[in-house]
Parts: structure tokens; C-alpha cells; sequence
């Protein structure tokens, strides 16, 4: 079912005006889609809390992907995946800050590391710092994907990391650009989000991750900067959704069938975040310095969501495959 407006609209609006400045809510209201998306990418998004800034989250993320608490999905990919191979060409599609090609660029199984990303601001810095720690193998492109050029059969990875949910039409964007760009061996290498569009999730999910807000005591439930106490989830609205950023989940729901039909996988991690993610948004700075006490409540959120996956598709997966 759908959801136009919900009470959860109304909060984050306030809160973002209150954390980013009105003029970036205002900055909101004009009719380009791109220049809606670029304001949701400024330097001022750093100033949330989010389920992925906690520490002991991250962990829990890391061993489902690869096996280790303190081993990520970059790591793990050179260890198990990469070790034996060189030279190689990797494209990443909306790169964002390029945090993660840049940790790959240090390592010496890379020829060439591609960066491409429609934020200017953000492929800037991301020049500085790899300029700061000399790396010579990594370029920054800014530029619409609509306007790259796919050199086809020259990669050996294409990857997208929180990025691929942001792109419409993902069927024609991963078997007509994605899928020719890529050389025999090629590797899609995907850690993403493949939810419900939108954010529009079921109401018997959104039932359990109000369950699961039950299970965090009020005094770590204050919204961040601010007074307001988070006792419900109720959900995006489809109205705020695309008035925010008309990219976010626009086609989320045809990443897994396209992959599949398209792919043949060669390491497949669902990682959940069906439950997490829902219910420490706006909380999740009270979790980055933990004690016993919320350390406990986190392992009571994880086994929850545990068995919550238990039923139901991961929101989250962490992914390679290899063209059929």
C-alpha cells in the first residue's frame, strides 16, 4: 500500500531544517530532479544519524559479509576474490565521496579505478584526498551517467556501492551498459540496498519495527539535536520521497530479478537491515559509545531482525556475479 504523507514527513522535515538550514529545504522546491538529487548529496548530509554510523552495526554488517567482524567487504574481496588477479579496470557508478574505490586504489591489484558521480563537491574532495595519499591509479569523473561513455568489454569490475538503487530504469542501465562494458571474466560487485521502491515497506514490516522500538529505552530514543522522543515509525511518504530525492529507491524492487536473470552469482550476502535501519534512524548517535547496557539493547535489535529474516527477503545484500 502506498503512502502519500505520513507523521514521519512532518519530523524529518523539521529536523532537517533545523540540522541542514532552511535554505536547504527550500532548496527542495524547483523542478529539476538533478538539481533535487545533488542537494541531497552536500556536505550538510553528514549531519544525521544513521544506523551505518555506529560502530558495533558496521561489525555486525562486516561478519554477515565476510565472515569477520572486523574484515570488510573490500578486505574480504582482495583476500578471497582478488588475490591472484592484476591490472585490473574497475568502474564505480555514483560513487559518492569515492571513500571505498580509494581504499581499493592503495591496494596493487589495480590498473585503473574509475570514479563517476553527478556531485561535483563530492568527486572534488575525493580528488584531494586521494591527491594527499599519492594514489596515481584512481580518476574522478562528474558527469550524469547519461553521458559516460561505456567502453565496451574494457572493465574487469563494475561496482556499485549504495549507489545502483538511485538509478531509474536499472534493467536497461545493467544489461545494456553494465552488462557490454564488461570484459568475458568481468565482475559486477554490488553492496546495496534492494528494497521495496520508495521505501514503502509492508505494513507487517513497519508492525515489527515498531516491536523493535520498544525493545530501545526512551532515554536513548531522543531524535538527534532536538527534544522530540522517537516512539513510532510510521514510514516515508511518497510526496516527501521524490520532493527530497527523486533518485532514492526510484527502482530498487528490479535489482535482484535483473541481476539474477542476467548474472550468474558468485558470492551472494544478505545483510538485512529490514529492521535497523528503520529503527535507529534519528537514534543512532546514542549507540556510537557503548556500555553494557547498549551494547544489550543493539544484540537485542540484531536477534530481533534475525529473526525477522528468517520470513522475509534482506532489504540489504552484498553481491558478485558474473556475466552468463
Amino acid at each position: 500500500m502506498m503512502r502519500f504523507i505520513t507523521f514521519d514527513d512532518i519530523i524529518d522535515t523539521f529536523l532537517k531544517g533545523k540540522q541542514r538550514g532552511w535554505q536547504f529545504i527550500m532548496s527542495k522546491f524547483t523542478i529539476s530532479n538533478s538539481s533535487r538529487t545533488k542537494s541531497a548529496f552536500n556536505k550538510s548530509s553528514k549531519l544525521s544519524s544513521n544506523w551505518w554510523i555506529i560502530p558495533y552495526v558496521q561489525q555486525r554488517k562486516n561478519l554477515k559479509m565476510s565472515g569477520d567482524p572486523n574484515i570488510n567487504y573490500k578486505q574480504f574481496l582482495i583476500q578471497e576474490l582478488l588475490k591472484n588477479k592484476s591490472n585490473l579496470k574497475l568502474l564505480s557508478l555514483g560513487s559518492g565521496h569515492c571513500g571505498h574505490e580509494i581504499e581499493l586504489a592503495q591496494y596493487e591489484n589495480f590498473e585503473q579505478i574509475t570514479c563517476l558521480d553527478l556531485s561535483n563537491e563530492r568527486i572534488e574532495a575525493a580528488k584531494k584526498l586521494a591527491k594527499t595519499k599519492n594514489l596515481n591509479t584512481i580518476n574522478f569523473i562528474c558527469s550524469d551517467i547519461s553521458e559516460f561513455n561505456f567502453q565496451q568489454n574494457h572493465y574487469d569490475i563494475v561496482l556499485f556501492n549504495a549507489s545502483l538503487h538511485h538509478f531509474k530504469n536499472v534493467e536497461e542501465l545493467l544489461t545494456n551498459k553494465v552488462y557490454t562494458c564488461l570484459n568475458s571474466d568481468g565482475l559486477l560487485i554490488i553492496n546495496e540496498y534492494v528494497g521495496p521502491n520508495r521505501l514503502q515497506f509492508p505494513k507487517h514490516q513497519i508492525k515489527e519495527i515498531n516491536k523493535a522500538l520498544k525493545l530501545i529505552p526512551k532515554s536513548y530514543r531522543k531524535r538527534y539535536n532536538s527534544n522530540f522522543v522517537k516512539n513510532r515509525f510510521f514510514g516515508s511518504g511518497l510526496i516527501r520521497m521524490i520532493v527530497a530525492d527523486p533518485s532514492e529507491c526510484v527502482d530498487s524492487i528490479s535489482i535482484m530479478p535483473t541481476i539474477h536473470d542476467n548474472f550468474e552469482t558468485v558470492i551472494e550476502k544478505p545483510y538485512g537491515g529490514n529492521i535497523l535501519m528503520n529503527a535507529l534512524k534519528d537514534i543512532s548517535h546514542h549507540f556510537i559509545d557503548l556500555d553494557k547496557e547498549k551494547t544489550d539493547v543493539l544484540d537485542k535489535l540484531f536477534s530481533f531482525e534475525d529473526e525477522f529474516l528468517k520470513s522475509n527477503p534482506s532489504n540489504f545484500v552484498f553481491g558478485v556475479y558474473k556475466k552468463r
